[in-house]
């Protein structure tokens, strides 16, 4: 069978699902997460009870992580409504009010997914936290059964791919070049020039990498592609290796990925049926085999050269460049690598074009970029916006704000590895060049947002934990000074800073950077001169008065019982697990301060109608 006839058939397939009633199950971590699978056994068994014949497509993240888990419902009449939150108590009345009697439930709807109109009801695309979006390699996300192949060809997939397969190797790179792609794995490098590099440099035998090692907390973009659209990514790959002339690839992956790596060998499976992935592929002359190479989940692994090494099976440690892998990669032959999203990218440029490509974002950086909104902020999960949108845009309009209407403090970009910006950073355009000159880094996406009950030192400390945790140890600066470093910050935590250490911490950080191999070193101490250059007052009160002004370093908090508002209800008495608290009924109650170990149980259980307990930093009231 040809490809257009499977295409044909592909299309066939999508349109018969609207012959009868489609329910769309948010299936990916997220929405496992939050009991999608158990909502597919209720749902299920009410379809059953009512004798109701309906599709169950489980499909990928939206994006809408907060609002997890989603279901959409299109009814006899084919419009579809997303249904925010659902729980397996709310699955009946969903099925008897839209199914059986045709009448969505507003109430319970988050919006209509695509042009129709219901009274009372959004278009899912008018809400603030998608309406400034522009979806490219999230497209698919969230609409097709990422298992299902025919579900990606009917949404036009690999028609990027016949494109490319119709224009020489240096026509595919020249495109890639017209639209402006970087590479969307933290450093930002022209996409294209990648490409010619490797495409160039001499030997037949080449290899081309998809980098899935996503390691940074709080970021899951790399995942929630895999997990929702694989064959966006494989297309993507597929059309690099054609333009570099490489005949073998490997897709990085770490293990604590299994719905992403299940999803992508079910893909690999599809595309070998269907002559995408082989030998000759759509009759073409073209070959190109994939293999998955599963890692243990080390943060270095990240960084190419050291993920070369484990692809090798070697210890994971980066390597001094040049060679750079363009020339010199797996097994000393020429590499290309780039990481899952500029793979989705490249697949949406052939569909499309470079110069659609290139018409979103900035002069320098073009095209969109995904973000996972974590932290202190009310609409968590991923998005994908210009480039050149700001930082207050990100936060307010598709954020939705701080949570608790609290004030905000900061936002860190670019993983563990970046930097913290301030308040007065939010009309930042978001794009490579103003966030590195801004002190932080694009990174591969994560954003963290901070409000005021946020302690900058201790976010600065926390991040340098992970990255000290991380380092392979193979640089002596790496090594040692991002374990100085963090004694430096854990004693100013602790109450035990001096007036000498913001000093020291800024001289070991510019050390540290300028003495490592990689990038994990290398940006390591951002997060430390960033909460230095716009937070230096936090570190002074820690430092001189040996307070916390958010009142979170557990060394420097105390809880206390205010004596004219405790009327010994003994109700922190009876929940402290440590058995600290004294007093009796009706009487006024002591906490002791030496065997305290300040978990803040005692706030938490305190009747708010007294508001007997006291947090406080510093020296006891």
């Amino acid at each position: 069978m040809t490809f257009e006839q499977r295409q044909h058939n592909a299309i066939a397939e999508w349109k018969a699902l609207d012959e009868k009633p489609c329910i769309y199950v948010g299936a990916a971590t997220c929405g496992r997460a939050s009991g999608a699978l158990k909502l597919i056994e209720s749902v299920n068994k009410e379809l059953k009870k009512n004798r109701l014949a309906a599709n169950m497509i489980e499909v990928g993240c939206i994006g809408l992580c907060y609002a997890e888990p989603l279901i959409d419902i299109a009814g006899a009449d084919g419009v579809r409504v997303s249904y925010r939150n659902v729980t397996t108590e709310m699955i009946p009345q969903l099925i008897n009010e839209h199914l059986i009697n045709n009448n969505p439930v507003a109430a319970l709807a988050l919006g209509v997914v695509g042009s129709s109109k219901i009274s009372g009801i959004p278009n899912l695309f008018d809400l603030p936290v998608l309406k400034p979006q522009e979806r490219i390699a999230l497209r698919n996300c969230g609409y097709i059964d990422p298992e299902n192949i025919n579900h990606y060809i009917a949404s036009d997939g690999y028609r990027g791919l016949k494109r490319a397969l119709k224009m020489s190797p240096d026509e595919v790179i020249e495109e890639v070049k017209i639209s402006g792609l970087r590479g969307r794995g933290g450093a930002g490098f022209p996409t294209a020039v990648k490409w010619q590099f490797c495409r160039k440099a001499p030997g037949d035998e080449k290899y081309l990498i998809c980098n899935a090692d996503e390691g940074d907390p709080g970021a899951f973009m790399d995942r929630a592609l895999l997990e929702s659209d694989p064959h966006s990514v494989l297309e993507g790959m597929l059309i690099g290796a054609y333009a570099i002339g490489t005949t073998m690839g490997y897709i990085y992956i770490r293990s604590e990925y299994p719905l992403a790596i299940t999803r992508l060998k079910i893909a690999l499976g599809a595309m070998e049926d269907y002559g995408l992935l082989g030998d000759n592929i759509l009759g073409s002359d073209f070959n190109f085999h994939i293999k998955v190479k599963i890692g243990a989940g080390a943060f270095v692994c990240g960084e190419e050269t050291a993920m070369l090494f484990s692809i090798e099976g070697k210890r994971s440690v980066p390597r001094s460049r040049p060679p750079f892998p363009a020339s010199s990669g797996l097994w000393g032959k020429p590499t290309n690598i780039n990481n899952v999203e500029t793979w989705a990218n490249v697949s949406a440029i052939f569909d499309k074009s470079g110069e659609w490509y290139a018409g979103y974002g900035t002069e320098k950086s073009k095209g969109t970029k995904i973000f996972a909104l974590a932290g202190k902020i009310n609409n968590t999960g991923l998005i994908e916006v210009p480039m050149g949108i700001t930082l207050g845009e990100i936060i307010y309009d598709i954020g939705g704000g701080i949570p608790d209407d609290k004030e905000f403090k900061a936002i860190q970009t670019g993983g563990p590895s970046g930097g913290c910006l301030p308040k007065a950073a939010l009309d930042l355009p978001v794009d490579y060049e103003q966030l590195a000159a801004a002190g932080s880094i694009m990174g591969s996406g994560g954003m963290i947002v901070a409000d005021t009950d946020t302690c900058m030192v201790d976010i600065a400390r926390y991040f340098l934990t992970f990255t000290q945790n991380e380092s392979c140890g193979k640089c002596v600066l790496c090594r040692e000074g991002t374990m100085q470093m963090l004694e430096i910050l854990t004693d100013i935590t602790q109450g035990k800073g001096n007036s000498s250490d913001i000093e020291r911490l800024l001289e070991l950080a510019e050390a540290v950077k300028i003495g490592s191999l990689c990038a994990l070193g290398g940006t390591a101490p951002n997060p430390v001169l960033t909460t230095i250059k716009y937070f230096r007052p936090e570190y002074e009160t820690h430092i001189n008065e040996k307070k916390c002004p958010a009142r979170v370093c557990k060394a420097l908090i105390s809880f206390y019982v205010s004596p004219d508002k405790c009327k010994g209800c003994m109700a922190c008495l009876k929940a402290c697990p440590v058995g600290v608290i004294k007093g009796k009924s009706k009487m006024i109650h002591i906490i002791n301060q030496e065997g305290c170990i300040r978990c803040g149980v005692c706030l938490d259980v305190c009747p708010p109608k007294f508001k007997a307990i006291a947090k406080v930093t510093g020296s006891l009231p």
